[in-house]
């Protein structure tokens, strides 16, 4: 049996997986283990550890009731990494992609799991050299988990536009905000969870797809919200790495937020019919980010992405009150009405630039406060 493991509701956690470049070239590099055996000689806050190659790590942050206290252990995790790469001239950097990489030149990082992931997918683990946010909101139960699952799935366009930064991949533009999302699709598991209800429901489900061999773990699936029932959390998988920690923390009490709204006011009954317009709102939020449209799948009607996180906000305004968010409130906000996304800033900047080893340059200052 998948058992569901309670936690206390609302509660936050973050990983986001962080890119390691050469200070000289500026291209992804090897740099992990070095990187993880230094971090790991002095106590650090969070957890920090592998992904799946070697120019990729992930950090983690301990579990969280308030936006404030968040956004203080991601500084902190942020500045250990910081000081580790350095003496080892190493840069980290957020963003979805590297622009310039070539997936052919990474190396899996070796560990049972990762060479698993390879061997069953080839080419692709390779090209799942990308970076995400993560975002886990405490489940009182697994029956909650899967109401606010599917509730939350009519927002995934706004996470997707909020965090975009990934416009640049391959060495070209991709006319994408966030094109990281195209790789994660590849896989066979991905897209949205089954439209389940109830725990009960959902372990018969597991159940049957491990019956059939095609999952061992809840980790084989790479929905774009999942449940993580050893943690009890709903896990966000949608969002690109931020380049700064502080809209990495501030997308994850938005998330808050709408799951405080969602579970007391319940604002729309919970159908299939919800996922009718989910691709395609999708779609628009990984080609267009703010600038795309949202279709409401209960009225039918269809807006600006950004019109539809204001509309959202103000009705989040007396949540982001009681969960002592609104400074993370103000600050979605300000990106909504002023269309502020990394995917834009990066455009701009290599408008000036014209030099995608330089955007990564910027992307490694960013990322350490400057």
């Amino acid at each position: 049996m998948l058992e569901f493991k309670p936690s206390a509701p609302l509660t936050l956690g973050v990983e986001l997986e962080m890119q390691i470049v050469d200070r000289l070239d500026w291209d992804l590099t090897r740099g992990a283990s070095d990187l993880l055996a230094l971090v790991a000689r002095r106590p650090h806050p969070g957890d920090i550890k592998p992904e799946i190659t070697e120019s990729m790590i992930e950090v983690s942050t301990g579990i969280h009731r308030a936006h404030g206290t968040l956004v203080t252990e991601l500084r902190a995790i942020r500045d250990v990494l910081v000081a580790a790469a350095d003496r080892l001239n190493l840069g980290i950097c957020g963003g979805g992609t590297h622009p310039f990489q070539h997936w052919s030149d990474r190396q899996i990082f070796d560990t049972p799991r990762f060479r698993y992931v390879s061997e069953l997918y080839g080419y692709l683990a390779k090209q799942f050299t990308v970076f995400g946010q993560h975002i886990h909101v405490g489940c009182a139960d697994g029956d909650e988990a899967l109401r606010q699952l599917h509730a939350l799935g009519r927002f995934i366009p706004h996470f997707i536009a909020l965090s975009a930064a990934s416009p640049y991949s391959q060495g070209a533009d991709t006319s994408f905000d966030s094109s990281r999302l195209n790789a994660v699709f590849a896989f066979p598991l991905s897209g949205r969870a089954p439209f389940l209800l109830s725990w009960r429901e959902f372990d018969a489900y597991f159940e049957r797809m491990r019956g059939y061999g095609i999952v061992e773990s809840m980790k084989d699936f790479y929905w774009d919200i999942r449940p993580k029932p050893e943690y009890g959390t709903i896990e966000i998988r949608v969002c690109d790495t931020p380049l700064t920690v502080e809209r990495a923390a501030a997308l994850a009490a938005y998330a808050q937020m709408l799951c405080r709204w969602l579970a007391a006011e319940r604002p729309f009954p919970l159908t299939e019919d919800l996922y009718l317009v989910y691709n395609y709102n999708r779609f628009q939020a990984c080609r267009f980010g703010l600038a795309g449209n949202v279709i409401d799948p209960a009225t039918r009607s269809e807006r600006p992405i950004r019109d539809d996180i204001l509309a959202t906000l103000e009705a989040l305004a007396p949540h982001a009150a009681g969960l002592d968010a609104r400074d993370a409130h103000r600050r979605v906000l300000a990106w909504a009405s002023e269309g502020a996304s990394d995917a834009r800033w990066l455009r701009e900047l290599y408008q000036e630039s014209h030099s995608l080893p330089e955007l990564v340059r910027r992307q490694v200052e960013r990322f350490r406060g400057a």
